[in-house]
């Protein structure tokens, strides 16, 4: 499973390893160690229809923590892992709606704990479903394996309010990825959503304001890495050697930018505030700029 899918490589990115094509894919569903889990904004889109051989991973069941706001701990992903037939030796493909949103959001969460035998599929559900590739109903099962989880590792990717307090003083690299209007306070969710989850409208002193979807196609592909330059680099003047830390409203839509910075760009320092705009917007005193 190491080889590179040519279709990626020729995109030029950074780390071509952590994607893979619908052609690769359809190519590899018959390998028995790969698993395929599909992570989904609308968590009943799995039981429509799947990809042969996915299985389910709700965000909001086996990623998050039941009471606390944080991510499920050790003992909790060990046995997600295990039942689902992974391991540390297991590669595991993510794919999902949105282009990839929570995808890439459940990517970054098994980084948390180390699992680097990872990778996305390009262009996601939406690709696979507009390609007629083939579609089940069927849950599959794998024998659980052993997999012994690390203890979770969260600063290395992760940034917490106070990390964003202070690149904000400090004009640090900020990246709000949520939509314009969001970003000037005029909206607190995108179009089309319920505007809620927090009481104030804006963005963090300091940010610049990169919609996540810049770095897609139409078709929910990531752009290749000349163009993703010309977005995070010609135009925003950011540089593979800057601290960055992206945010949007609770951390899914950085999650996938935070991929295309390290992953697809090869930046090695950013981090993904995941309590993005609902704790940031709802915090006594926190400061806030209204306006692009």
């Amino acid at each position: 499973m190491a080889d590179i899918d040519p279709a990626i490589a020729a995109k030029r990115y950074a780390h071509p390893e952590a994607l893979v094509s619908t052609d690769w894919l359809a190519e590899h569903l018959q390998d028995p160690e790969l698993r395929i889990l599909e992570c989904d904004e609308d968590v009943l889109l799995y039981e429509v229809g799947h990809i042969p051989g996915a299985q389910k991973l709700d965000w909001h069941q086996h990623l998050n923590d039941p009471v606390v706001r944080d991510y499920v701990d050790r003992d909790r992903f060990q046995e997600l892992l295990r039942s689902r037939g992974i391991d540390d030796s297991t590669p595991v493909v993510f794919y999902g709606d949105k282009s990839n949103w929570w995808a890439a959001y459940a990517y970054w969460v098994f980084q948390l704990f180390g699992f680097t035998n990872a990778r996305l599929l390009d262009g996601g559900r939406a690709k696979w479903e507009a390609e007629n590739r083939p579609m089940t109903t069927e849950r599959p099962s794998f024998p659980p394996t052993q997999y012994e989880a690390p203890e979770r590792s969260d600063e290395r990717i992760r940034a917490f309010m106070e990390h964003a307090r202070a690149h904000s003083d400090a004009r640090g690299c900020l990246v709000d990825v949520r939509s314009p209007q969001e970003f000037t306070g005029e909206r607190t969710h995108m179009p089309d959503y319920p505007q809620e989850g927090t009481l104030r409208g804006g963005h963090i002193p300091g940010a610049r304001n990169v919609p996540w979807a810049r770095a897609a196609n139409p078709d929910g592909t990531f752009k290749p890495a000349d163009e993703l330059r010309r977005i995070y680099e010609t135009e925003q003047n950011l540089s593979p050697s800057d601290d960055v830390i992206t945010y949007c409203r609770i951390g899914e839509r950085s999650a996938h930018t935070w991929f295309v910075l390290t992953r697809l760009l090869g930046y090695p320092t950013v981090r993904n505030y995941d309590g993005s705009w609902t704790e940031w917007g709802n915090a006594v005193r926190t400061p806030i700029e209204v306006g692009s």
